[in-house]
């Protein structure tokens, strides 16, 4: 029992390391979208669907049943026996089935629409929980750069060289960083929160990402994205798929208007002295003399033209949805990249310039504090401009109806 012991234990202590790995290991973006399609609670949801639409296409193929009648009566023959098959002509049942298929189809664009609808909210919930972290981070370095601002007032102040007046200033922008580094951790929490609930996991698990915010990804040119649309945007397949849905079910009620045939097998018992069994049968048919499916058929039919109309409209709309995606994209890319090559350099340059004269002696606390402040604010603009360029990019994907990386 003691060697036994000693294995199991040796062999907790040798899978430890690998189950904390496996637990700690970094997502990437691709890895993350991977999981969010197989385990979001919606998507899982929305596959269930599958097995109604399934069940529908296993009614369809169901065969009519018969009827069976027995009777009894004091005259002769005493008792009847009676089997009555109804059979469908013109193939209804094909076509039934047919019909039914293609709505299970309309299931599965449903579920697709779903899918890359829950692809965006995740690509987004990624970059933002990584731009909230990159926002708290440079909030941390702001709190750092207040409390060394705070320190030279403070020995500045202590030499004679400035008013109390500067020490007070530095105080109250030290207080101001420290409460926007408490709210920017809130954020982050919340970011944390959507993300790991897209990914059907505890709101409260750790997340670790791995990437790179301001790799801004490359979208093909528009004529290309809008190619893509026309086949695979959500609204033109829903319009196409109700267009063939239709046309089956026009197929079906032509095929409806044939009448179906009862064949009957029956049996006169029990009528001494004739007979003991007689045997005898019948087909029947209902005559399509007042009511002939033309409602149907022209309500189909008419339900056909609009749908094509729909189908035209939907193709313009999508084309004119990714025409917007695209250059609310490439917008926000073209400022992202202004922050990055201009405003960005250009303002730590006057930070640090504004910093080193107050150091100097040559310029006054406010001076300082204003720039610093400025450029906090850059910085946050600027990575606010980057989740826009992701969060730009996942629209134009969703719109464009495939992956665009």
């Amino acid at each position: 029992m003691r060697t036994r012991s000693f294995i199991q234990l040796l062999i907790v202590l040798f899978l430890a390391p690998v189950v904390l790995c496996a637990q700690q290991a970094p997502l990437d973006l691709r890895t993350a979208l991977e999981i969010a399609e197989k385990d979001n609670l919606e998507l899982k949801a929305a596959r269930q669907q599958r097995a109604i639409a399934l069940a529908g296409i296993t009614t369809a193929k169901q065969y009519p049943n018969p009827n069976i009648a027995f009777g009894i009566t004091r005259d002769s023959p005493h008792e009847s026996l009676s089997l009555d098959q109804p059979f469908e002509l013109a193939g209804q049942r094909s076509k039934r089935i047919a019909v039914a298929k293609e709505e299970q189809r309309s299931t599965e664009i449903d579920i697709g629409v779903l899918s890359r609808n829950v692809r965006r909210r995740t690509r987004d919930a990624f970059f933002n929980v990584m731009t909230a972290r990159a926002q708290r981070e440079q909030a941390i370095a702001a709190l750092d750069l207040a409390t060394k601002l705070k320190n030279v007032a403070q020995q500045r102040f202590d030499a004679g060289d400035v008013a109390q007046l500067d020490v007070m200033e530095a105080d109250v922008e030290l207080a101001r960083a420290q409460a926007e580094l408490d709210s920017l951790t809130q954020e982050v929490h919340s970011a944390k929160a959507e993300f790991n609930a897209l990914l059907g996991r505890n709101t409260e698990d750790d997340v670790s990402l791995t990437g790179e915010l301001n790799s801004v990804p490359q979208a093909l040119n528009l004529e290309a994205n809008t190619e893509k649309a026309l086949v695979s945007s959500s609204v033109v397949q829903q319009a196409t798929q109700d267009l063939a849905t239709e046309e089956k079910r026009l197929t079906l009620a032509k095929a409806a208007r044939v009448p179906n045939i009862d064949l009957q097998v029956n049996t006169a018992l029990n009528n001494p002295p004739s007979y003991r069994a007689a045997l005898g049968g019948a087909v029947s048919m209902s005559v399509p003399l007042w009511y002939r499916g033309e409602g149907e058929i022209a309500q189909s039919t008419a339900r056909i033209e609009l749908l094509k109309l729909t189908l035209q409209s939907q193709k313009l709309s999508a084309a004119a949805q990714v025409a917007v995606a695209f250059y609310d994209y490439s917008a926000k890319a073209l400022l992202a990249a202004q922050f990055a090559t201009k405003i960005m350099p250009q303002t730590e340059k006057l930070a640090g310039m504004a910093e080193e004269s107050y150091k100097a002696g040559k310029s006054n606390l406010l001076t300082v504090i204003d720039a610093q402040r400025k450029l906090n604010e850059v910085r946050r603009a600027y990575l606010d401009s980057l989740f826009a360029v992701q969060s730009a990019f996942a629209a134009l994907e969703e719109a464009t109806g495939a992956p665009l990386d």
